[in-house]
């Protein structure tokens, strides 16, 4: 089956020149600082879809063939890791290393796992790799044995190189709360290099419509929808949840790996024990957590649930139905202005209370940010099409207004 999220990040994947060149950069850095037994970190910033993880998984294959083959290398039997936070992303780094000689399923880790295990025996890492590093827990979490204050923190000092990927938008949780600006204030005092990735290997879409979903998003404005955004992509506005999950379904039919994703604002009906989400004639559970090693969108069964950020987050499907909740209401349809009612938002983990964000304003300014950014996570998984739902009556009468306008051209 080539139709996995394995073979969309996996080591078959052919780079690109410039992915190719950042890899040999990244070695080069690599070797310089073990040499000088400095420590330093690389940092690889990019939006969702630009091919982070596939750079990720070409470099740790590179470093561990070194590491565990060439005895004239500055790498031979180093020690070294890959990091992530994200549980389903983990899973599909496993199954890579299942299938290579050279990698083992056990240099693939949580980074609490790493932290407790390097201290427990007494014992440091060469060269970690972090994917999704925005997911690293920020604050003390006790529901992830983590005591101490910031994971990449505590992974540099138990490290001689770190190199993480970071995207500041896809930040979803107070506990793991991240800027720019705070990132770079904790590596300052290490030398350390940073590479920007811009072009888009997920979508098929163009930049027109990347910049209408960027514009949605991440300044919270509704722009024109133009003719062009539908040039080779499947782009569709819906006024009926369950005709869109049909589309989906056929869809998934076709080509696979396609399914329903949905934000926040849907409160538990404690309907036969599950979550569901209901809109009209629409109504299908939320995902639950996938205790099996396969990720949640490879699984035929979760056709018939709606995913979330939380089983989405770092995965291509082919086709993806957004529902957009009930948090998420056009304010001003003058500007298309739209603005995020925190009442409404129904996941009660992610905005724990942090000691060192107490402004009222400001609280309430990154929760609205990272509602809006999981929005953004959740527009950016279809590779061939997305089929977008609204809650708000207003903003999906605008959008369906727009939709139709450039539709009947």
């Amino acid at each position: 089956m080539t139709n996995t999220a394995t073979r969309k990040i996996g080591l078959h994947v052919v780079l690109s020149t410039e992915q190719r060149e950042l890899v040999l950069k990244i070695m080069n850095f690599t070797r310089d600082r073990l040499q000088n037994n400095q420590t330093g970190v690389f940092t690889i910033f990019g939006d969702a879809g630009t091919g982070k993880s596939v750079i990720l998984s070409h470099l740790f294959a590179k470093i561990q063939l070194l590491a565990r083959t060439d005895n004239t290398s500055a790498l031979y039997r180093t020690q070294n890791y890959f990091l992530v936070n994200h549980p389903e992303v983990l899973k599909v780094y496993k199954a890579i290393a299942g299938s290579n000689t050279i990698l083992l399923k056990k240099d693939y880790q949580r980074p609490t796992t790493f932290i407790n295990q390097l201290d427990k025996h007494n014992q440091a890492a060469d060269i970690v790799l972090i994917d999704e590093a925005h997911l690293l827990l920020s604050k003390s979490d006790h529901y992830n044995n983590f005591y101490f204050h910031n994971q990449l923190q505590e992974i540099i000092k138990r490290s001689k190189v770190v190199i993480l990927v970071f995207d500041q938008t896809q930040v979803l949780r107070m506990k793991s709360y991240w800027t720019n600006e705070r990132l770079n204030a904790l590596l300052t005092p290490y030398p350390h290099e940073n590479y920007v990735l811009k072009k888009q290997f997920r979508m098929s879409a163009g930049p027109e419509l990347l910049d209408w979903i960027n514009q949605l998003t991440l300044r919270r404005t509704v722009t024109e929808l133009t003719p062009e955004m539908l040039n080779n992509y499947d782009f569709r506005i819906y006024d009926d949840a369950e005709e869109m999950r049909k589309a989906i379904v056929m869809r998934n039919q076709q080509v696979g790996l396609s399914r329903i994703l949905s934000t926040s604002g849907y409160p538990s009906t404690l309907d036969g024990g599950k979550h569901y989400i209901c809109e009209g004639k629409f109504k299908m559970p939320w995902d639950q957590y996938n205790y099996t090693e396969t990720p949640w969108a490879e699984i035929p069964a979760t056709i018939d649930e709606v995913g979330s950020i939380y089983t989405c987050q770092g995965f291509d499907l082919n086709y993806a139905g957004i529902i957009i909740g009930p948090p998420i209401y056009l304010r001003d349809a003058k500007h298309g202005r739209l603005d995020v009612d925190l009442t409404k938002h129904t996941d009660v983990e992610a905005f724990k209370k942090r000691d060192d964000l107490t402004d009222p304003a400001m609280i309430e300014s990154v929760e609205k940010k990272m509602i809006m950014n999981s929005l953004n996570v959740l527009l950016k998984r279809g590779v061939y099409g997305t089929y977008l739902y609204v809650h708000d009556p207003q903003l999906r009468r605008l959008l369906l207004k727009q939709f139709e306008k450039i539709t009947q051209k």
